[in-house]
């Protein structure tokens, strides 16, 4: 596994590290590497997530429903 020196932390960022891993139960590295993950890696959301945002953001569309009838004869229009 690759090893990492981080140099030159700001002692305040440092001393907020050291605080969240004492209340995280972890030491400091196992503390930074959780910070890093939760910061680079992507998050699955879950499938109620993901409806959520779906529905907040087709809340925010003023485009008018288009009936299922006119979607089908666009997409048999050019089939024949």
């Amino acid at each position: 596994m690759p090893a990492l020196t981080v140099k030159n932390i700001p002692e305040q960022l440092y001393d907020h590290l050291r605080a969240s891993a004492r209340v995280h139960h972890r030491s400091i590295n196992s503390e930074l590497i959780h910070c890093l993950e939760t910061a680079l890696l992507p998050r699955r959301a879950s499938a109620e997530e993901t409806i959520a945002t779906a529905r907040a953001l087709r809340a925010q569309v003023k485009a008018k429903r288009i009936p299922t009838r006119e979607i089908t004869a666009a997409k048999n229009e050019g089939r024949k």
